[in-house]
């Protein structure tokens, strides 16, 4: 009589035992730092969590690198984004800036914002920065990107469905 398979939980278990060291370890050595590598190897095993399932033992590295990986890409466009959004709070009088709590709100829309543009296809997410950032017309995003008019209508509506989600 065979034993039952293990459960999700138990597989986790083995699999956080097993890795955790080597992952810390490698996010450590990526980031140059314990803090941020601690709470991106939990995270990567959130991510298994949630998804709700874990790799082969042949291919459990490979997985968790990455999602690690990934994590680390979000990461660093994070900063860059509030960076950038830091930069230009610093131009304003500041009579004009935001409060603390108003500059959280708008940050975090910035980050779900960049995230939801990322999902689109290259050339939706162009012709959208070009018209919304760049102020450019349909027809000037329809001669840098080498398209018709009517594919920016089209791509521009797509951005449009994907950021009414917000």
């Amino acid at each position: 009589m065979s034993s039952p398979p293990p459960s999700m939980a138990q597989r986790l278990s083995v699999l956080y035992s097993d890795h955790h060291g080597w992952l810390f370890a490698w996010l450590c050595k990526k980031l140059g730092c314990q803090h941020i590598a601690a709470d991106l190897t939990q995270d990567t095993f959130v991510r298994l969590m949630v998804a709700g399932k874990t790799p082969l033992p042949d291919q459990s590295r490979a997985y968790l690198t990455q999602i690690a990986k990934g994590l680390v890409v979000d990461l660093y466009r994070r900063r860059r984004l509030e960076l950038a959004y830091h930069e230009w709070l610093l131009q304003l009088p500041q009579a004009d800036a935001p409060s603390p709590e108003d500059q959280a709100i708008v940050l975090q829309s910035l980050i779900h914002l960049d995230q939801v543009l990322d999902q689109l296809p290259s050339k939706v997410r162009q012709a959208f920065l070009l018209s919304r950032f760049d102020g450019l017309t349909y027809s000037e995003i329809a001669v840098q990107l080498g398209i018709s008019v009517a594919a920016v209508r089209k791509y521009m509506l797509k951005a449009a469905q994907a950021c009414m989600g917000l």
